[in-house]
């Protein structure tokens, strides 16, 4: 008589497997936790046997891809810190020339008093336009050659000869900064100033503070001067940088540049000196 077993396999309590070695059907216990970690011995054989589904699993591993997005992110976070600490932390230079800059132009607004008729100095304003024609290339020019034309001594000559040159080297070293850095001039001047040309548009330097001061030290210098002209010289020069600032033609740093500027230049003068000897050497050159 068969079993019932055999007819009715579903009561054993199991479930049947297929694919086992012995080709009959196998029970597994409905009352013990299947161990899900570990499959079965004939799918290790045919993973192991597959290399290339070794190698895509992987490469699917989660905690490989938790690795590379980690990373990845690590990288991107450190360049994204650095560019920030690059944008927050500007050297130190910039935020000093900045501070700077800013200060000059806010001084030279409040201290451009005379920039027009209606200004809190405005009824100065001609007297400064009078310092400022003291103050011009023009004049200076004109008053040197007239006195190098006059002179009748060889010791007259040669002092004006010199101051002659050193206002044309004047001239010439202001233009070229002036067309090297092409600063403005402040948003509050009216350019009605006194015989322009194309470089006076610029601001930087001011070439009234270079010549007033290279004057200034030719004269106190070259001339025997008593006590009250010679604090006249001094004023005057003072009154001429003052002035471009007050008409608000010039920023501060403009003028303390140029005054620094026509002292230097004095010291050039001094090293190019043009003795009598010397002008009759080049003059015979020329000849």
């Amino acid at each position: 008589m068969p079993s019932p077993k055999a007819k009715n396999p579903g009561r054993g309590g199991g479930s049947p497997v297929f694919g086992s070695s012995n080709g009959r059907y196998e029970f597994m216990s409905l009352t013990k936790p299947l161990n899900r970690s570990s499959p079965p011995p004939h799918l290790h054989q045919r993973q192991g046997s597959d290399p290339t589904t070794a190698r895509l699993r992987a490469s699917e591993s989660p905690t490989r891809r938790r690795g590379s997005s980690s990373s990845t992110g690590s990288g991107s976070g450190q360049g994204m810190a650095e560019e920030d600490g690059i944008r927050l932390n500007p050297s130190f230079i910039r935020v000093a020339l900045s501070s700077l800059l800013a200060i000059d132009l806010w001084l030279s607004k409040r201290l451009g008093v005379c920039a027009c008729e209606d200004s809190s100095w405005g009824s100065m304003r001609p007297l400064m336009k009078l310092i400022e024609i003291s103050g011009h290339g023009i004049p200076w020019l004109a008053g040197t050659a007239y006195c190098l034309y006059k002179s009748d001594s060889a010791a007259g000559q040669e002092v004006t000869l010199n101051l002659f040159m050193g206002l044309l080297l004047d001239l010439v070293l202001v233009a070229v900064v002036k067309a090297v850095v092409r600063r403005r001039r402040p948003a509050h001047n009216r350019m009605d100033m006194f015989a322009t040309f194309s470089v006076d548009r610029y601001s930087f330097p001011s070439g009234h503070a270079t010549r007033a001061a290279m004057c200034g030290r030719f004269l106190l210098a070259h001339l025997v001067l008593a006590a009250p002209l010679r604090v006249l010289v001094l004023l005057w020069a003072s009154m001429v940088g003052l002035s471009r600032v007050m008409l608000g033609r010039h920023n501060v740093t403009d003028v303390m540049f140029g005054f620094w500027m026509g002292y230097c230049q004095y010291n050039l003068v001094e090293m190019l000196w043009l003795s009598p000897q010397t002008l009759q050497g080049l003059l015979g050159q020329l000849g």
